[in-house]
C-alpha cells in the first residue's frame, strides 16, 4: 500500500484538502504560528531525542500550544491547517524514507490533535457522542503511528523498514480520515451553535456578537459556507431581516449572507426563504440607511454573477427585477461613496447579463444618462473596477439601437475614447485585470455603437482610431492581452468602414483588409518599436 508524496495528498480527505485554502501570506502564517509554541515544543524534544540535525530543518514548521488567541474557533482553524500541513509533508518525507525526520514530524502532530482536542473542548458546549468517538479513534492512531515510527528509527534492517512502510503508510491514511471528519463533525457543530444563538435571542448585542462570528467563518472558504447553508443559515439569517427590532444589523446581516450565497446550497436556500422579495423590499424601503442598501446590492450583485454556473432556478428573481433595477439605479444615483457606487453597479451589471429585459428597462429609467454623469464625478467612480462596471452595463446595452443617442447626448464617446487609455497606477494584477476589461469592453462598446453613423463620426473626430491602432500594434499598452486586442480589431474595422480616410495605408493592409484572424495573428507576434 506504499504510494508516493503527492498522490498520498490527493487521498486525503477533503476537509484535509480544504484546510490548505485556509491561507494567508506565508510570512503573516508564521507570524501568527509562532505564538502557538512551547509546550508542544519541549514534548517534541523529550520524546524523540536525538533530533537530528538536517539541510531541510529551517524550512520545518515549530509548533506549540499556547492559548493567546481571543478567537478560539480561529485557534482550532488554523491548528487544524497546521496538522493538514504536517501531515502531508510526513508523506514526502516518508516518500524519501526519511526516517528520523518522520518520526520527530510524526510526534509533533501527536502533540498538535492532543493539544487541539484539548483546547477545543475546554471551549465547546455539549459536543456529541459522536465527536467523542472521533476524537479517541484520532488519539489511539497517533499513538499507534508514533509507535511505529520509533520502532523505524530503531532499527537499519531494509526488510523491516519495508515492511514497516506499509503499516505506516495504512495508519496516515486513517489519521488523515478520522481527522478531516472530526474537524467537519467540529465545524458543523459550531455553526449550530452560532445559528441557534442568533435564532433564539432577543438581545441586540449577543445576536450581533454571532453574526459577527458566522461572517468570519464564511471567510475561511467555501466549504464552511457550504455548512452552513446546509444548517439553515441562509434561513436564520433572512428572519433577522424580516424583524424591524434588528434593523441596526442589517447591513451586517446581508453582508454575510452574500458570503454564504457564492455556494449553490446558500442559493437554493435564498429561493425556498423568497430571499428575492425580501431583498426586493429592502431595497425599494426608502427608511433603511445606505448602508443596508448597499450590502442588498452586494447580495443581488453576488446571486447574478455571471461567473456561477447555478442561476437558472433564480425564477422569482425575474418577477421582482424591474423593481430591483429601479432600486439600483437610484442607489447609483444618490451614492455618497465610491464603494456604494460599486456595490449598486456591480449587481446592475450582473443583471443585464442575467437577463435581456435589463436592457430596456435601463433604458426607460435614463440609466445611460445617471452612470455617464456618475463617470464625471472622480470621487464616485474613482477606481478600475467601477469603472468596469460602467463599460460591462454600457456594452450590453448597446446592442438596442436606442443607446446611440443617449450615448451622443452624455457625450460617452469620450467617456469610451478615455477608458481605452485605462492603466494601472499600483501594478497590481487584480488591478491590472480590471483595466484590460475596461479597454476590452470600450472597445467593444464603440464597435457596437458605431453602425451609428451619428457615433462613428464622433468618435473619429475623438481621434479613436490613432488610439486603436496602437492598442493593436503595441502589445505593452494593452498589457499583451488578446481579448483587448480582438475588441480593437473589431472596432477598427467598424471605423474603417464609416471613415476609410481615417487609416494610413499600411494599416489598412494589415489591420483591416486580412481577415481578423490574420490580423490578429500579425498583431500578436509583432515586434514593438521604440524608435
Amino acid at each position: 500500500m506504499a504510494f508516493k508524496g503527492e498522490d498520498h495528498l490527493d487521498s486525503l480527505p477533503l476537509p484535509v484538502q480544504r484546510m490548505h485554502l485556509i491561507q494567508v501570506d506565508s510570512v503573516q502564517r508564521w507570524m501568527e504560528d509562532l505564538k502557538l509554541m512551547t509546550d508542544c515544543e519541549c514534548m517534541c524534544i523529550l520524546q524523540s531525542k536525538p533530533i537530528s540535525i538536517e539541510k531541510d530543518e529551517q524550512n520545518e514548521l515549530i509548533l506549540s500550544p499556547q492559548y493567546t488567541t481571543c478567537d478560539n474557533l480561529q485557534l482550532l482553524l488554523k491548528r487544524a491547517w497546521i496538522i493538514s500541513t504536517e501531515l502531508t509533508r510526513i508523506a514526502q518525507k516518508l516518500e524519501k524514507n526519511r526516517w528520523q525526520r518522520v518520526h520527530s514530524m510524526t510526534v509533533r502532530v501527536n502533540c498538535h490533535v492532543r493539544s487541539m482536542i484539548n483546547e477545543y473542548n475546554t471551549f465547546t458546549r455539549n459536543s456529541s457522542e459522536e465527536m467523542h468517538q472521533f476524537e479517541k479513534l484520532l488519539i489511539d492512531k497517533c499513538s499507534e503511528f508514533t509507535a511505529f515510527t520509533e520502532r523505524c528509527i530503531q532499527t537499519e534492517d531494509e526488510q523491516i523498514l519495508k515492511s514497516m512502510k506499509s503499516c505506516i503508510n495504512e495508519a496516515l491514511t486513517a489519521i488523515a480520515q478520522y481527522f478531516g471528519q472530526l474537524i467537519e463533525l467540529v465545524l458543523t457543530h459550531e455553526a449550530q451553535n452560532l445559528l441557534r444563538q442568533i435564532e433564539l435571542s432577543d438581545s441586540v448585542y449577543v445576536t450581533e456578537s454571532a453574526i459577527s462570528s458566522l461572517f468570519s467563518l464564511t471567510q475561511e472558504g467555501a466549504h464552511l459556507c457550504r455548512i452552513i447553508a446546509k444548517e439553515g443559515g441562509v434561513v436564520v439569517l433572512f428572519k433577522i431581516c424580516r424583524q424591524d427590532c434588528f434593523r441596526c444589523l442589517y447591513p451586517q446581516t446581508l453582508r454575510t449572507l452574500a458570503s454564504i450565497c457564492c455556494v449553490e446550497e446558500g442559493m437554493h436556500q435564498l429561493e425556498k426563504v423568497d430571499g428575492i422579495l425580501c431583498l426586493a423590499d429592502i431595497l425599494t424601503d426608502n427608511t433603511h440607511s445606505e448602508a443596508t442598501h448597499a450590502e442588498a446590492a452586494a447580495v443581488i450583485a453576488q446571486i447574478t454573477s455571471p461567473h456561477l454556473t447555478f442561476t437558472q432556478h433564480l425564477s422569482s428573481f425575474l418577477e421582482n427585477m424591474e423593481e430591483i433595477v429601479t432600486a439600483l439605479v437610484k442607489l447609483c444615483q444618490e451614492a455618497s461613496s465610491g464603494e456604494v457606487f460599486l456595490l449598486a453597479s456591480a449587481a446592475l451589471a450582473n443583471i443585464t447579463f442575467f437577463d435581456t429585459m435589463a436592457c430596456e428597462i435601463l433604458l426607460q429609467l435614463n440609466a445611460m444618462k445617471i452612470l455617464l454623469a456618475a463617470c464625471s464625478d472622480k470621487h464616485i467612480v474613482d477606481t478600475p473596477y467601477s469603472r468596469d462596471q460602467v463599460v460591462t452595463i454600457l456594452a450590453n446595452m448597446s446592442v438596442l439601437d436606442q443607446c446611440a443617442s443617449e450615448i451622443i447626448q452624455g457625450n460617452g464617446v469620450q467617456l469610451l475614447m478615455e477608458m481605452l487609455f485605462e492603466r494601472s497606477s499600483s501594478g497590481n494584477s487584480a488591478e491590472v485585470a480590471a483595466c484590460e476589461r475596461v479597454q476590452q469592453k470600450s472597445a467593444v462598446t464603440l464597435a457596437r455603437l458605431s453602425r451609428d453613423p451619428e457615433v462613428a463620426d464622433a468618435a473619429v473626430k475623438l481621434s479613436c482610431i490613432p488610439r486603436l491602432i496602437k492598442l493593436c500594434r503595441s502589445p505593452t499598452e494593452r498589457n499583451n492581452s488578446d481579448s483587448v486586442l480582438v475588441a480593437c480589431l473589431a472596432a477598427l474595422r467598424r471605423l474603417a468602414v464609416m471613415s476609410p480616410d481615417g487609416l494610413e495605408d499600411s494599416d489598412f493592409q494589415q489591420l483591416v483588409k486580412p481577415r481578423l484572424v490574420d490580423s490578429f495573428l500579425l498583431c500578436t507576434n509583432m515586434e514593438e518599436s521604440f524608435v
